[in-house]
C-alpha cells in the first residue's frame, strides 16, 4: 500500500531552513504542528540526539516535507517522531515517509519504542499513524496551544516487534 518509491531522507541543513519554517507556519500545517525556532531547528540539526531529515520527492530531488525525531541515541531505546510536515498533501507522501521513519527507526538505531503524540483534531494524520500500526497509549490532555486554542495530544506508539516490516 506505502509506495516507498516516492520519497527519500536526506540530512536538514541550515540552507533548508527556510522551506521548513515556511512549512510551519503553512495554513494547511500550523492547525497542527507547533512553530520552533530557527535556532532551535539548527540546534537540532547539529545534535547528533535529533534525526532532523528533508523528505524529497526521488523523481527529482525536490523537497516535499521534513521530519524531525528526539532521542536517537535514548539508551533505553525510546525514539520520538516529534515532527512531520508534507507539503503536498493527497499524494502518498506523507505515508511514505511514515514507512521510511519506521526504517530508520527500527534498523539504523536502538530504537525500541517509537513514539508520537498527535493533535486529537488531526484526524487525517492519526489514520495514517494507525494505519502504519502505530497503537493508541492515551491522551494528554489540554496539553498544547495550537492556533490559539488548548488541544489535547494523542499518545501512539509502536514496539520494535511490532513492526510489520521488521526483518526480525
Amino acid at each position: 500500500m506505502d509506495n516507498l518509491s516516492l520519497v527519500t531522507f536526506r540530512r536538514t541543513t541550515p540552507d533548508d531552513l527556510d522551506y521548513v519554517m515556511a512549512q510551519e507556519q503553512d495554513g494547511e500545517n500550523s492547525p497542527y504542528i507547533r512553530q520552533w525556532t530557527r535556532e532551535k531547528h539548527l540546534v537540532a540539526i547539529g545534535d547528533p540526539y535529533y534525526a532532523h531529515f528533508m523528505v524529497e520527492r526521488i523523481e527529482d530531488s525536490r523537497p516535499v516535507g521534513f521530519v524531525i525525531l528526539i532521542g536517537v541515541h535514548e539508551p533505553d531505546g525510546n525514539l520520538e517522531f516529534k515532527r512531520i510536515a508534507v507539503s503536498e498533501k493527497g499524494k502518498g507522501y506523507g505515508r511514505a515517509a511514515v514507512e521510511l521513519i519506521k526504517q530508520f527507526a527500527f534498523e539504523q538505531t536502538n530504537c525500541h519504542r517509537l513514539w508520537l503524540e498527535v493533535a486529537e483534531h488531526n484526524q487525517r494524520a492519526f489514520a495514517i499513524y494507525r494505519d502504519a500500526g502505530f497503537v493508541t497509549e492515551g491522551a494528554h490532555r489540554e496539553a498544547a496551544v495550537m492556533a490559539g486554542k488548548r488541544a489535547s495530544l494523542i499518545v501512539m506508539s509502536m514496539l520494535r516487534h511490532e513492526n510489520r516490516s521488521d526483518p526480525a
